[in-house]
């Protein structure tokens, strides 16, 4: 276990970047067994004379891996403004031995690496934005050995991580059987709703897709392999508006959004409360308004519900469709002069749900890799990159990258590179066993 020497962790808790000691909980050890051949192959692949030379390489490239850490994270990447980095991002990949290197429609930067056949193409990805808006300061600060900065964990590590296996490949010149294909996404965070890997997903994308890898969060012994759905709605109730006192008696849009709010409020929680499969809900900004002495002339509020089972979704949010309805209703019954408000109800975010049976092979090679290095799998939910294929049915996951971090969203966010090569050498590892080492 990692520890933090006094004098630092006290200048930790000064700073508010408590590195590790903000350590996020852990989940059950998974319970699904790992089927002895995955076990086997695994092994096998470690112990080719490339693959061992590889993994040494890894170590090696340490201080770079680093580097390259640092570097992308002081280049910000706001949503729906990943264009700086995925520049750098790709200029960088071409250095570390990839020619051929593009940006698609949806700015997402792809690098292609022919396999021996090509019969298959298997996908690495992280993704490159961060949830925090233009302006906010990404300068990565030190306290002793935690770095400190907005987007530091989520998910710029994993960037760098993608770049040290390009490079310890290329150098090595493994090969692989299936063609691979590094992506780095736009669009996994907040708003941005998945929509860098919809589009790989899509007619535009690059062509079928037969496995596909994420790497995005701390650690090294996490599997998320089930897809934790979400729908995400901006709501605006509208009216005339008025004086407060000149305008007393018209429908109020506020009044109309905390009648919503309360029996959503009422109704989820009930329905949260019923046997099933966990389904959760909340309403996260409200806004609207001019001034003290006026009635508004528009309320709004976005609110997020999520599952990893579609019915229970979908359950929810007809309730929460019902309670606007609701409010509505209610509010223009009870107004005593003027129009009656309207309601406009915006689809903001929509990730689906679904699930890979741990039992598949591409979870079960992630799981015998955990094993391998000296790791217990432990088997997750979660709201990623890997939902899409999630819910088209290609096998998936999402995977750690290595070291700790915390924090993430906020501006407080930390990364410690505690053993961070474990998760570059099972990201390979995987990697190599999904597409195939090539003899």
């Amino acid at each position: 276990m990692f520890i933090i020497k006094k004098n630092i962790l006290f200048a930790l808790l000064l700073t508010g970047c408590a590195g590790a000691v903000n350590a996020q909980q852990s989940e059950a050890a998974a319970t699904v067994p790992i089927d002895k051949k995955y076990s086997a192959e695994i092994k096998k692949i470690a112990a080719a004379p490339l693959v061992k030379k590889a993994m040494q390489q890894i170590l090696d490239l340490e201080k770079e891996t680093m580097s390259n850490h640092v570097l992308l994270t002081e280049i910000p990447a706001p949503p729906y403004k990943e264009a700086k980095r995925a520049a750098k991002f790709a200029e960088m990949i071409k250095a570390a031995g990839i020619d051929s290197v593009w940006t698609d429609t949806a700015g997402n930067v792809l690098a292609f690496r022919k396999g021996r056949t090509g019969k298959r193409r298997v996908v690495l990805e992280a993704h490159m934005d961060t949830v925090f808006p233009e302006g906010t300061d990404v300068t990565v600060k030190y306290r002793g050995d935690t770095l400190c900065a907005p987007g530091v964990g989520d998910d710029t590590r994993s960037l760098s991580v993608l770049l040290t296996i390009i490079k310890v490949m290329k150098q090595t010149d493994i090969q692989t059987d299936a063609d691979v294909l590094f992506v780095g996404a736009t669009g996994e965070e907040g708003q941005g709703d998945l929509r860098g890997v919809k589009n790989l997903f899509s007619a535009a994308g690059p062509g079928k897709i037969d496995s596909f890898i994420a790497i995005d969060g701390g650690g090294n012994e996490g599997i998320v392999h089930r897809a934790l759905g979400s729908h995400r709605y901006r709501v605006t109730f509208k009216g005339p508006g008025g004086h407060s006192s000149g305008a007393f008696g018209i429908g109020n849009p506020h009044n109309a959004l905390g009648r919503a709010m309360h029996y959503w409020d009422e109704s989820g929680n009930a329905y949260a409360s019923t046997p099933g499969t966990r389904v959760t809900f909340s309403v996260g900004v409200i806004g609207g308004g001019t001034s003290v002495n006026s009635v508004p002339f528009e309320s709004w509020m976005e609110v997020d519900m999520r599952s990893e089972n579609p019915e229970r979704l979908n359950a929810m949010d007809a309730l929460f469709k019902a309670a606007v309805s609701k409010a509505l209703a209610e509010e223009n019954a009870i107004k005593k002069m003027g129009k009656d408000l309207t309601v406009d109800i915006k689809l903001i975010g929509d990730r689906p749900a679904g699930n890979n049976p741990a039992t598949i092979p591409l979870v079960q090679r992630m799981m015998a890799t955990i094993t391998y290095l000296g790791g217990t799998p432990k088997l997750r939910e979660g709201s990623t990159d890997s939902n899409i294929p999630f819910a088209k049915g290609v096998p998936a996951m999402t995977i750690g990258q290595g070291g700790k971090a915390g924090n993430a969203h906020s501006l407080n966010e930390w990364f410690v590179n505690d053993k961070g090569y474990i998760g570059i050498q099972q990201s390979l590892l995987v990697l190599l066993s999904e597409a195939g080492l090539a003899k």
